[in-house]
């Protein structure tokens, strides 16, 4: 705790009435899928997530499954459910179980499986010159980083199938390249690989080998692994949830996720919390339909959402815009695709994955955790003269990552300079108590807060925050929410509102226990 803890929280603590602690820890791991579950696109299932402190996944959802379902995946990591109705239920039976569910004892939320598609915009495949690498300056970075790079930085592609056997990726591509959660097998290479070219594209804009004399390069020699979570029509928000899983528990430096579609969902909110939360930082397609806000899961304030521009670093018209970290290249971008071949595409999916090469070449070079590396990537990026809607904090760029100090800023601004932490130390007694604190800044015009809860593994906390108010948060009234199944909670907010004193809420959703809540702000 700081120093100047006393005088810059401001506690004021309420008891609710009092309700049943939860009762048992959830066993870490992804169960395996029911035999014979179709792969792709799951419209038929309900994701039921479990509050932490209630006990088995199944068992608690199972007991409120109707007798025309079932009960078909778990994950005790996310402490999820997904249930399965059958084709023929309609829809408003379908909602009729959400709204049952969702009030029963310890069911955090239920919500569709929904779908996601690759956001590539695909032209007609040719051959040519690269810009992308040139335009970000890797080259350039490159003098600066040995071997190009360091296999020891892993990004994971959470994607379709990758042919990871391409000559210009294999020895990028780790030994044991991936887990396929489409198939629900061991090996992510594509099926059918003329009609799955897309995590191929994507792992040559971020790692296609430098220097071997073969093809394209990447903007690094990043290790790479293959989460296939998308088939030739898509993906269900489970499978891409597990990967995000998976590929953390791999230790991905970087999860890249050329995907996007469905909106905001909880689960995929808890996975992405996840990966930051152990170490690993998402960086996500703003989306290709021209419109002035992000698709999820680019939308989530854990990832890093990511715009793409042309080879003149004009806005590309497909490209999304609005809440976006960087830019990148992402017109007619050449790179890998099956069998053994090359092409140029299109799309906020190519600008994704050479940001995220761009972030591998960066932690050759540094030691920083996700935070860190988030905020050096944007206080080196490259103004380029678009809007900050457009550029966020400007095109990403290779060369001022790798040549400036963590911390002394440069190119677009955004997280460097001095840095405050304090945290605070408290208890809740039961389901329906609560503390809330008011936190004064400690520097005039921060450009990061990041509000951290770490509770007990044997309950549920949430963390809920408003800025620019004196009205504490509540659970039904709020600014920033962190809501996951259990106590490990985070919330960041870039370029946050410090007209008035931060107000923070700390609310049991079930169980009790001692807590910390830490407040790390950034100059």
């Amino acid at each position: 705790m700081s120093d100047d803890s006393t005088q810059r929280f401001n506690r004021r603590t309420f008891l609710k009435a009092t309700g049943a602690a939860g009762a048992a820890a959830a066993v870490s791991g992804v169960t395996a899928a029911t035999p014979g579950r179709e792969p792709g696109p799951k419209k038929d299932e309900i994701l039921v997530g479990v509050s932490a402190g209630n006990g088995d996944v199944e068992a608690a959802v199972t007991t409120h499954v109707p007798g025309n379902a079932e009960v078909v995946h778990t994950n005790d990591n996310l402490r999820y459910a997904a249930v399965k109705f059958p084709s023929q239920v309609p829809d408003k039976a379908k909602q009729n179980f959400i709204d049952a569910i969702t009030k029963k004892d310890g069911i955090k939320y239920a919500e569709r499986n929904k779908t996601h598609k690759a956001l590539a915009t695909p032209n007609d495949p040719r051959f040519g010159d690269q810009y992308a690498p040139q335009q970000v300056e890797s080259p350039a970075a490159w003098d600066e980083v040995s071997g190009f790079g360091d296999s020891g930085v892993t990004i994971a592609v959470v994607d379709t199938g990758a042919q990871y056997n391409h000559p210009d990726l294999d020895a990028n591509y780790e030994s044991n390249p991936g887990k396929d959660f489409v198939d629900d097998d061991s090996d992510p290479y594509p099926p059918d690989p003329s009609s799955e070219q897309h995590a191929t594209h994507v792992s040559g804009c971020a790692a296609a080998v430098v220097d071997d004399g073969t093809g394209v390069a990447g903007q690094g020699n990043s290790s790479l692994i293959n989460g296939r979570a998308l088939g030739p029509n898509g993906g269900s928000t489970a499978d891409i949830a597990d990967a995000v899983e998976w590929a953390t528990d791999q230790g991905a430096d970087i999860i890249n996720m050329s995907l996007g579609g469905g909106g905001y969902t909880s689960t995929m909110k808890n996975a992405v919390q996840y990966a930051v939360s152990n170490g690993a930082l998402p960086i996500c397609a703003a989306g290709n339909n021209g419109s002035s806000s992000v698709s999820y899961p680019a939308a989530y304030s854990e990832c890093m959402a990511i715009s793409a521009v042309n080879s003149n670093e004009n806005l590309a018209s497909f490209s999304q815009y609005g809440d976006v970290d960087l830019a990148a290249p992402g017109v007619d971008v050449l790179s890998t695709i099956p069998t053994d071949s090359y092409a140029k595409f299109s799309g906020t999916s190519m600008a994704t994955p050479v940001t995220s090469g761009v972030a591998g070449l960066t932690l050759a070079k540094w030691d920083l955790d996700t935070a860190g590396l988030r905020n050096h990537l944007k206080a080196t990026a490259k103004d380029i003269g678009l809007s900050s809607d457009k550029q966020g904090a400007g095109q990403v760029n290779a060369y001022n990552a790798v040549t400036t100090q963590p911390g002394d800023g440069g190119g677009g601004g955004g997280g460097g300079g001095d840095s405050s932490t304090t945290t605070q130390s408290g208890s809740l007694s039961s389901s329906s108590d609560y503390d809330d604190y008011s936190y004064a800044w400690q520097y005039s015009g921060p450009s990061q807060v990041v509000v951290e809860l770490s509770g007990p593994s044997d309950a549920d906390f949430d963390l809920y925050v408003n800025t620019g108010t004196t009205a504490a948060p509540t659970p039904s009234s709020y600014d920033y929410r962190s809501y996951t199944t259990n106590s490990q909670e985070s919330i960041t907010i870039d370029n946050p509102d410090d007209s008035t004193d931060m107000q923070i809420d700390v609310d049991s959703y079930s169980g009790s226990g001692s807590y910390d809540l830490t407040i790390t702000e950034k100059q």
